[in-house]
């Protein structure tokens, strides 16, 4: 009986509840936001909101106390220092980055999940917190995850929700194809990532990543065919999550379509579910298969930042043009540039990734910040055209003033220091792994980026297409047969709209002044 219980007792593990407690926070609150949503009456409905904003307040307090970055939980009970889940340095820099665009995201669509002046309801909000919060939770676990199997599930978790998300616009053409895209795409990857999944168990008999990683040196010459099959088809899956030409194909509709918060959440936090699956299969799982995966990843960052700006380039001369558009062609050609330090990885070892995630800090906080002007505008504007931000400086100051800073930050151009100094940063990881080709292809990819942005940066400071006289405060009737002309009432900036807009203002100008705050992460081995 003894032996019984003591072999029993070893079988038990511990779980380190403040170490998943991030993760555990987002999945609990979304629970409670679906559940209360059968209760709060729809006059009260914005209470859902406001508790998802602060259940991703406390997921992101929750990261303080692990800031050693020292955590790890669900570990094998025969070899203690190989576990499911490890709250590394990694680990808590790509929850922050996911965790706080999920909370910028969520202000952006606080004035969405509302009913409309025109008597139209909103989003649902009830189900849109949920598959948020859901996504989010998916999001924060997947940097953690050690075990190909629980990063599955974690991938599946963040992407699932996400397709409701995209087609949650009912009644909408658009929002319904655009989710329809999203979902062919995602389903593709996640059969061919499965598939390579299973190769790569095949072949090595474990799912824990370092597991792999020394399994797979070692693997019989009659399994070796089946080993390359699964590395090849597990990356191509996560290429397909990042965007990375040709798989980008799904990206432009899919953000044109969806309803605006749900795009500025896709460009940010759905892209950092991409590359860090990326990052972990590659870099951790698969360091053997380096001299493959690392010049396939080098020609791919090469044809998606070419692909991506080419594309952004062809397009911002249309009058037509919407602004989300040519913002998800710069997220493509973005995607070439977090590429190129996993890529420059397999020839300078890990600490490479950490360009990859300083750079993505500095996108996550200035592209949500463009989103956030483009809500702005897109209320009086619901096209959300390049032309309609024209005179946005003469009417909102403030908000083209940091519309422009934020281009110039993706720019790479000054005031934007940040944006500059991320790039210097990347480029230098490439030249430091030998890239030389791939690093001048980013510069030359560089100055083609610097057209569409700054074509965009001086629409805002343009005189407006038509100059209107002033009308008297009620209204005026012309002459018999004539419409009556009501002045334009400028209406006020929401609340959590002007939240988000100053946030990512303040930070992106804090980072501009202080670049050393994020890019401490390229010098540092976050594993």
């Amino acid at each position: 009986m003894t032996a019984a219980t003591t072999a029993s007792a070893e079988l038990v593990q511990s779980v380190d509840w403040a170490a998943i407690a991030p993760p555990v926070i987002t999945a609990v609150v979304a629970l409670v936001a679906l559940v209360a949503d059968l209760f709060v009456p729809p006059a009260r409905r914005r209470l859902l909101g406001w508790t998802a904003i602060a259940g991703l307040a406390a997921a992101l307090l929750a990261l303080l106390p692990l800031r050693a970055g020292d955590r790890s939980t669900f570990c094998l009970t025969t070899d203690p220092a190989t576990c499911s889940y490890t709250a590394d340095h990694f680990t808590l820099a790509v929850q922050f980055l996911v965790l706080g665009g999920a909370l910028l995201t969520a202000l952006l669509a606080l004035t969405e999940t509302e009913p409309r002046r025109d008597g139209s309801t909103g989003l649902p909000a009830g189900e849109f917190w949920f598959l948020l919060l859901s996504s989010t939770a998916g999001a924060a676990l997947l940097p953690a995850s050690r075990d190909l199997a629980t990063l599955v599930v974690a991938l599946e978790v963040a992407s699932l929700p996400a397709f409701a998300l995209v087609g949650l616009r009912r009644g909408d053409r658009l929002s319904g194809e655009a989710a329809l895209k999203f979902f062919l795409s995602s389903v593709t990857a996640t059969a061919v990532t499965l598939l390579g999944v299973s190769f790569v168990y095949a072949a090595t008999g474990s799912l824990h990543l370092t597991g792999v990683a020394e399994a797979l040196p070692r693997v019989p010459g009659q399994l070796g065919t089946l080993a390359t099959a699964g590395v090849a088809l597990t990356l191509v899956g996560f290429a397909f999550k990042t965007a990375a030409v040709p798989f980008h194909f799904w990206v432009p509709d899919t953000y044109a379509g969806a309803p605006l918060p749900v795009a500025a959440y896709l460009s940010v936090v759905g892209k950092a579910v991409g590359f860090t699956g990326l990052i972990l299969v590659a870099v951790i799982a698969f360091p053997a298969y380096a001299d493959v995966w690392g010049p396939a990843l080098a020609v791919l960052a090469a044809l998606t930042m070419t692909a991506g700006n080419a594309a952004a380039l062809r397009q911002s001369a249309a009058r037509a043009l919407s602004a989300v558009r040519l913002l998800a062609w710069s997220s493509v050609a973005q995607a070439g540039y977090l590429l190129v330090p996993v890529a420059a990885a397999a020839y300078t070892g890990a600490a490479a990734v950490g360009a990859t995630i300083a750079y993505a800090l500095m996108y996550a906080v200035v592209n949500l910040g463009a989103f956030a002007v483009v809500a702005l505008v897109a209320r009086t504007h619901p096209a959300k055209r390049i032309a309609d931000f024209r005179g946005l400086y003469a009417d909102r100051p403030a908000a083209a003033l940091a519309l422009a800073f934020f281009l110039l930050c993706l720019a790479g151009l000054p005031p934007g220091i940040i944006g500059l100094f991320a790039k210097v940063t990347v480029f230098s990881a490439a030249v430091d792994a030998g890239l030389g080709w791939l690093a001048a292809i980013m510069a030359v990819n560089v100055v083609l980026g610097l057209s569409y942005y700054l074509r965009w940066t001086a629409v805002l400071f343009r005189a407006p297409a038509r100059a209107e006289a002033p009308v008297p405060a009620a209204a005026a009737t012309v002459s018999a047969g004539t419409a009556t002309a009501i002045a334009p009432v400028r209406e006020p900036v929401p609340l959590p709209l002007a939240a988000a807009l100053a946030l990512t203002t303040v930070a992106a100008v804090a980072l501009s002044g202080y670049p050393q705050l994020i890019l401490t992460f390229a010098a540092r081995n976050l594993f």
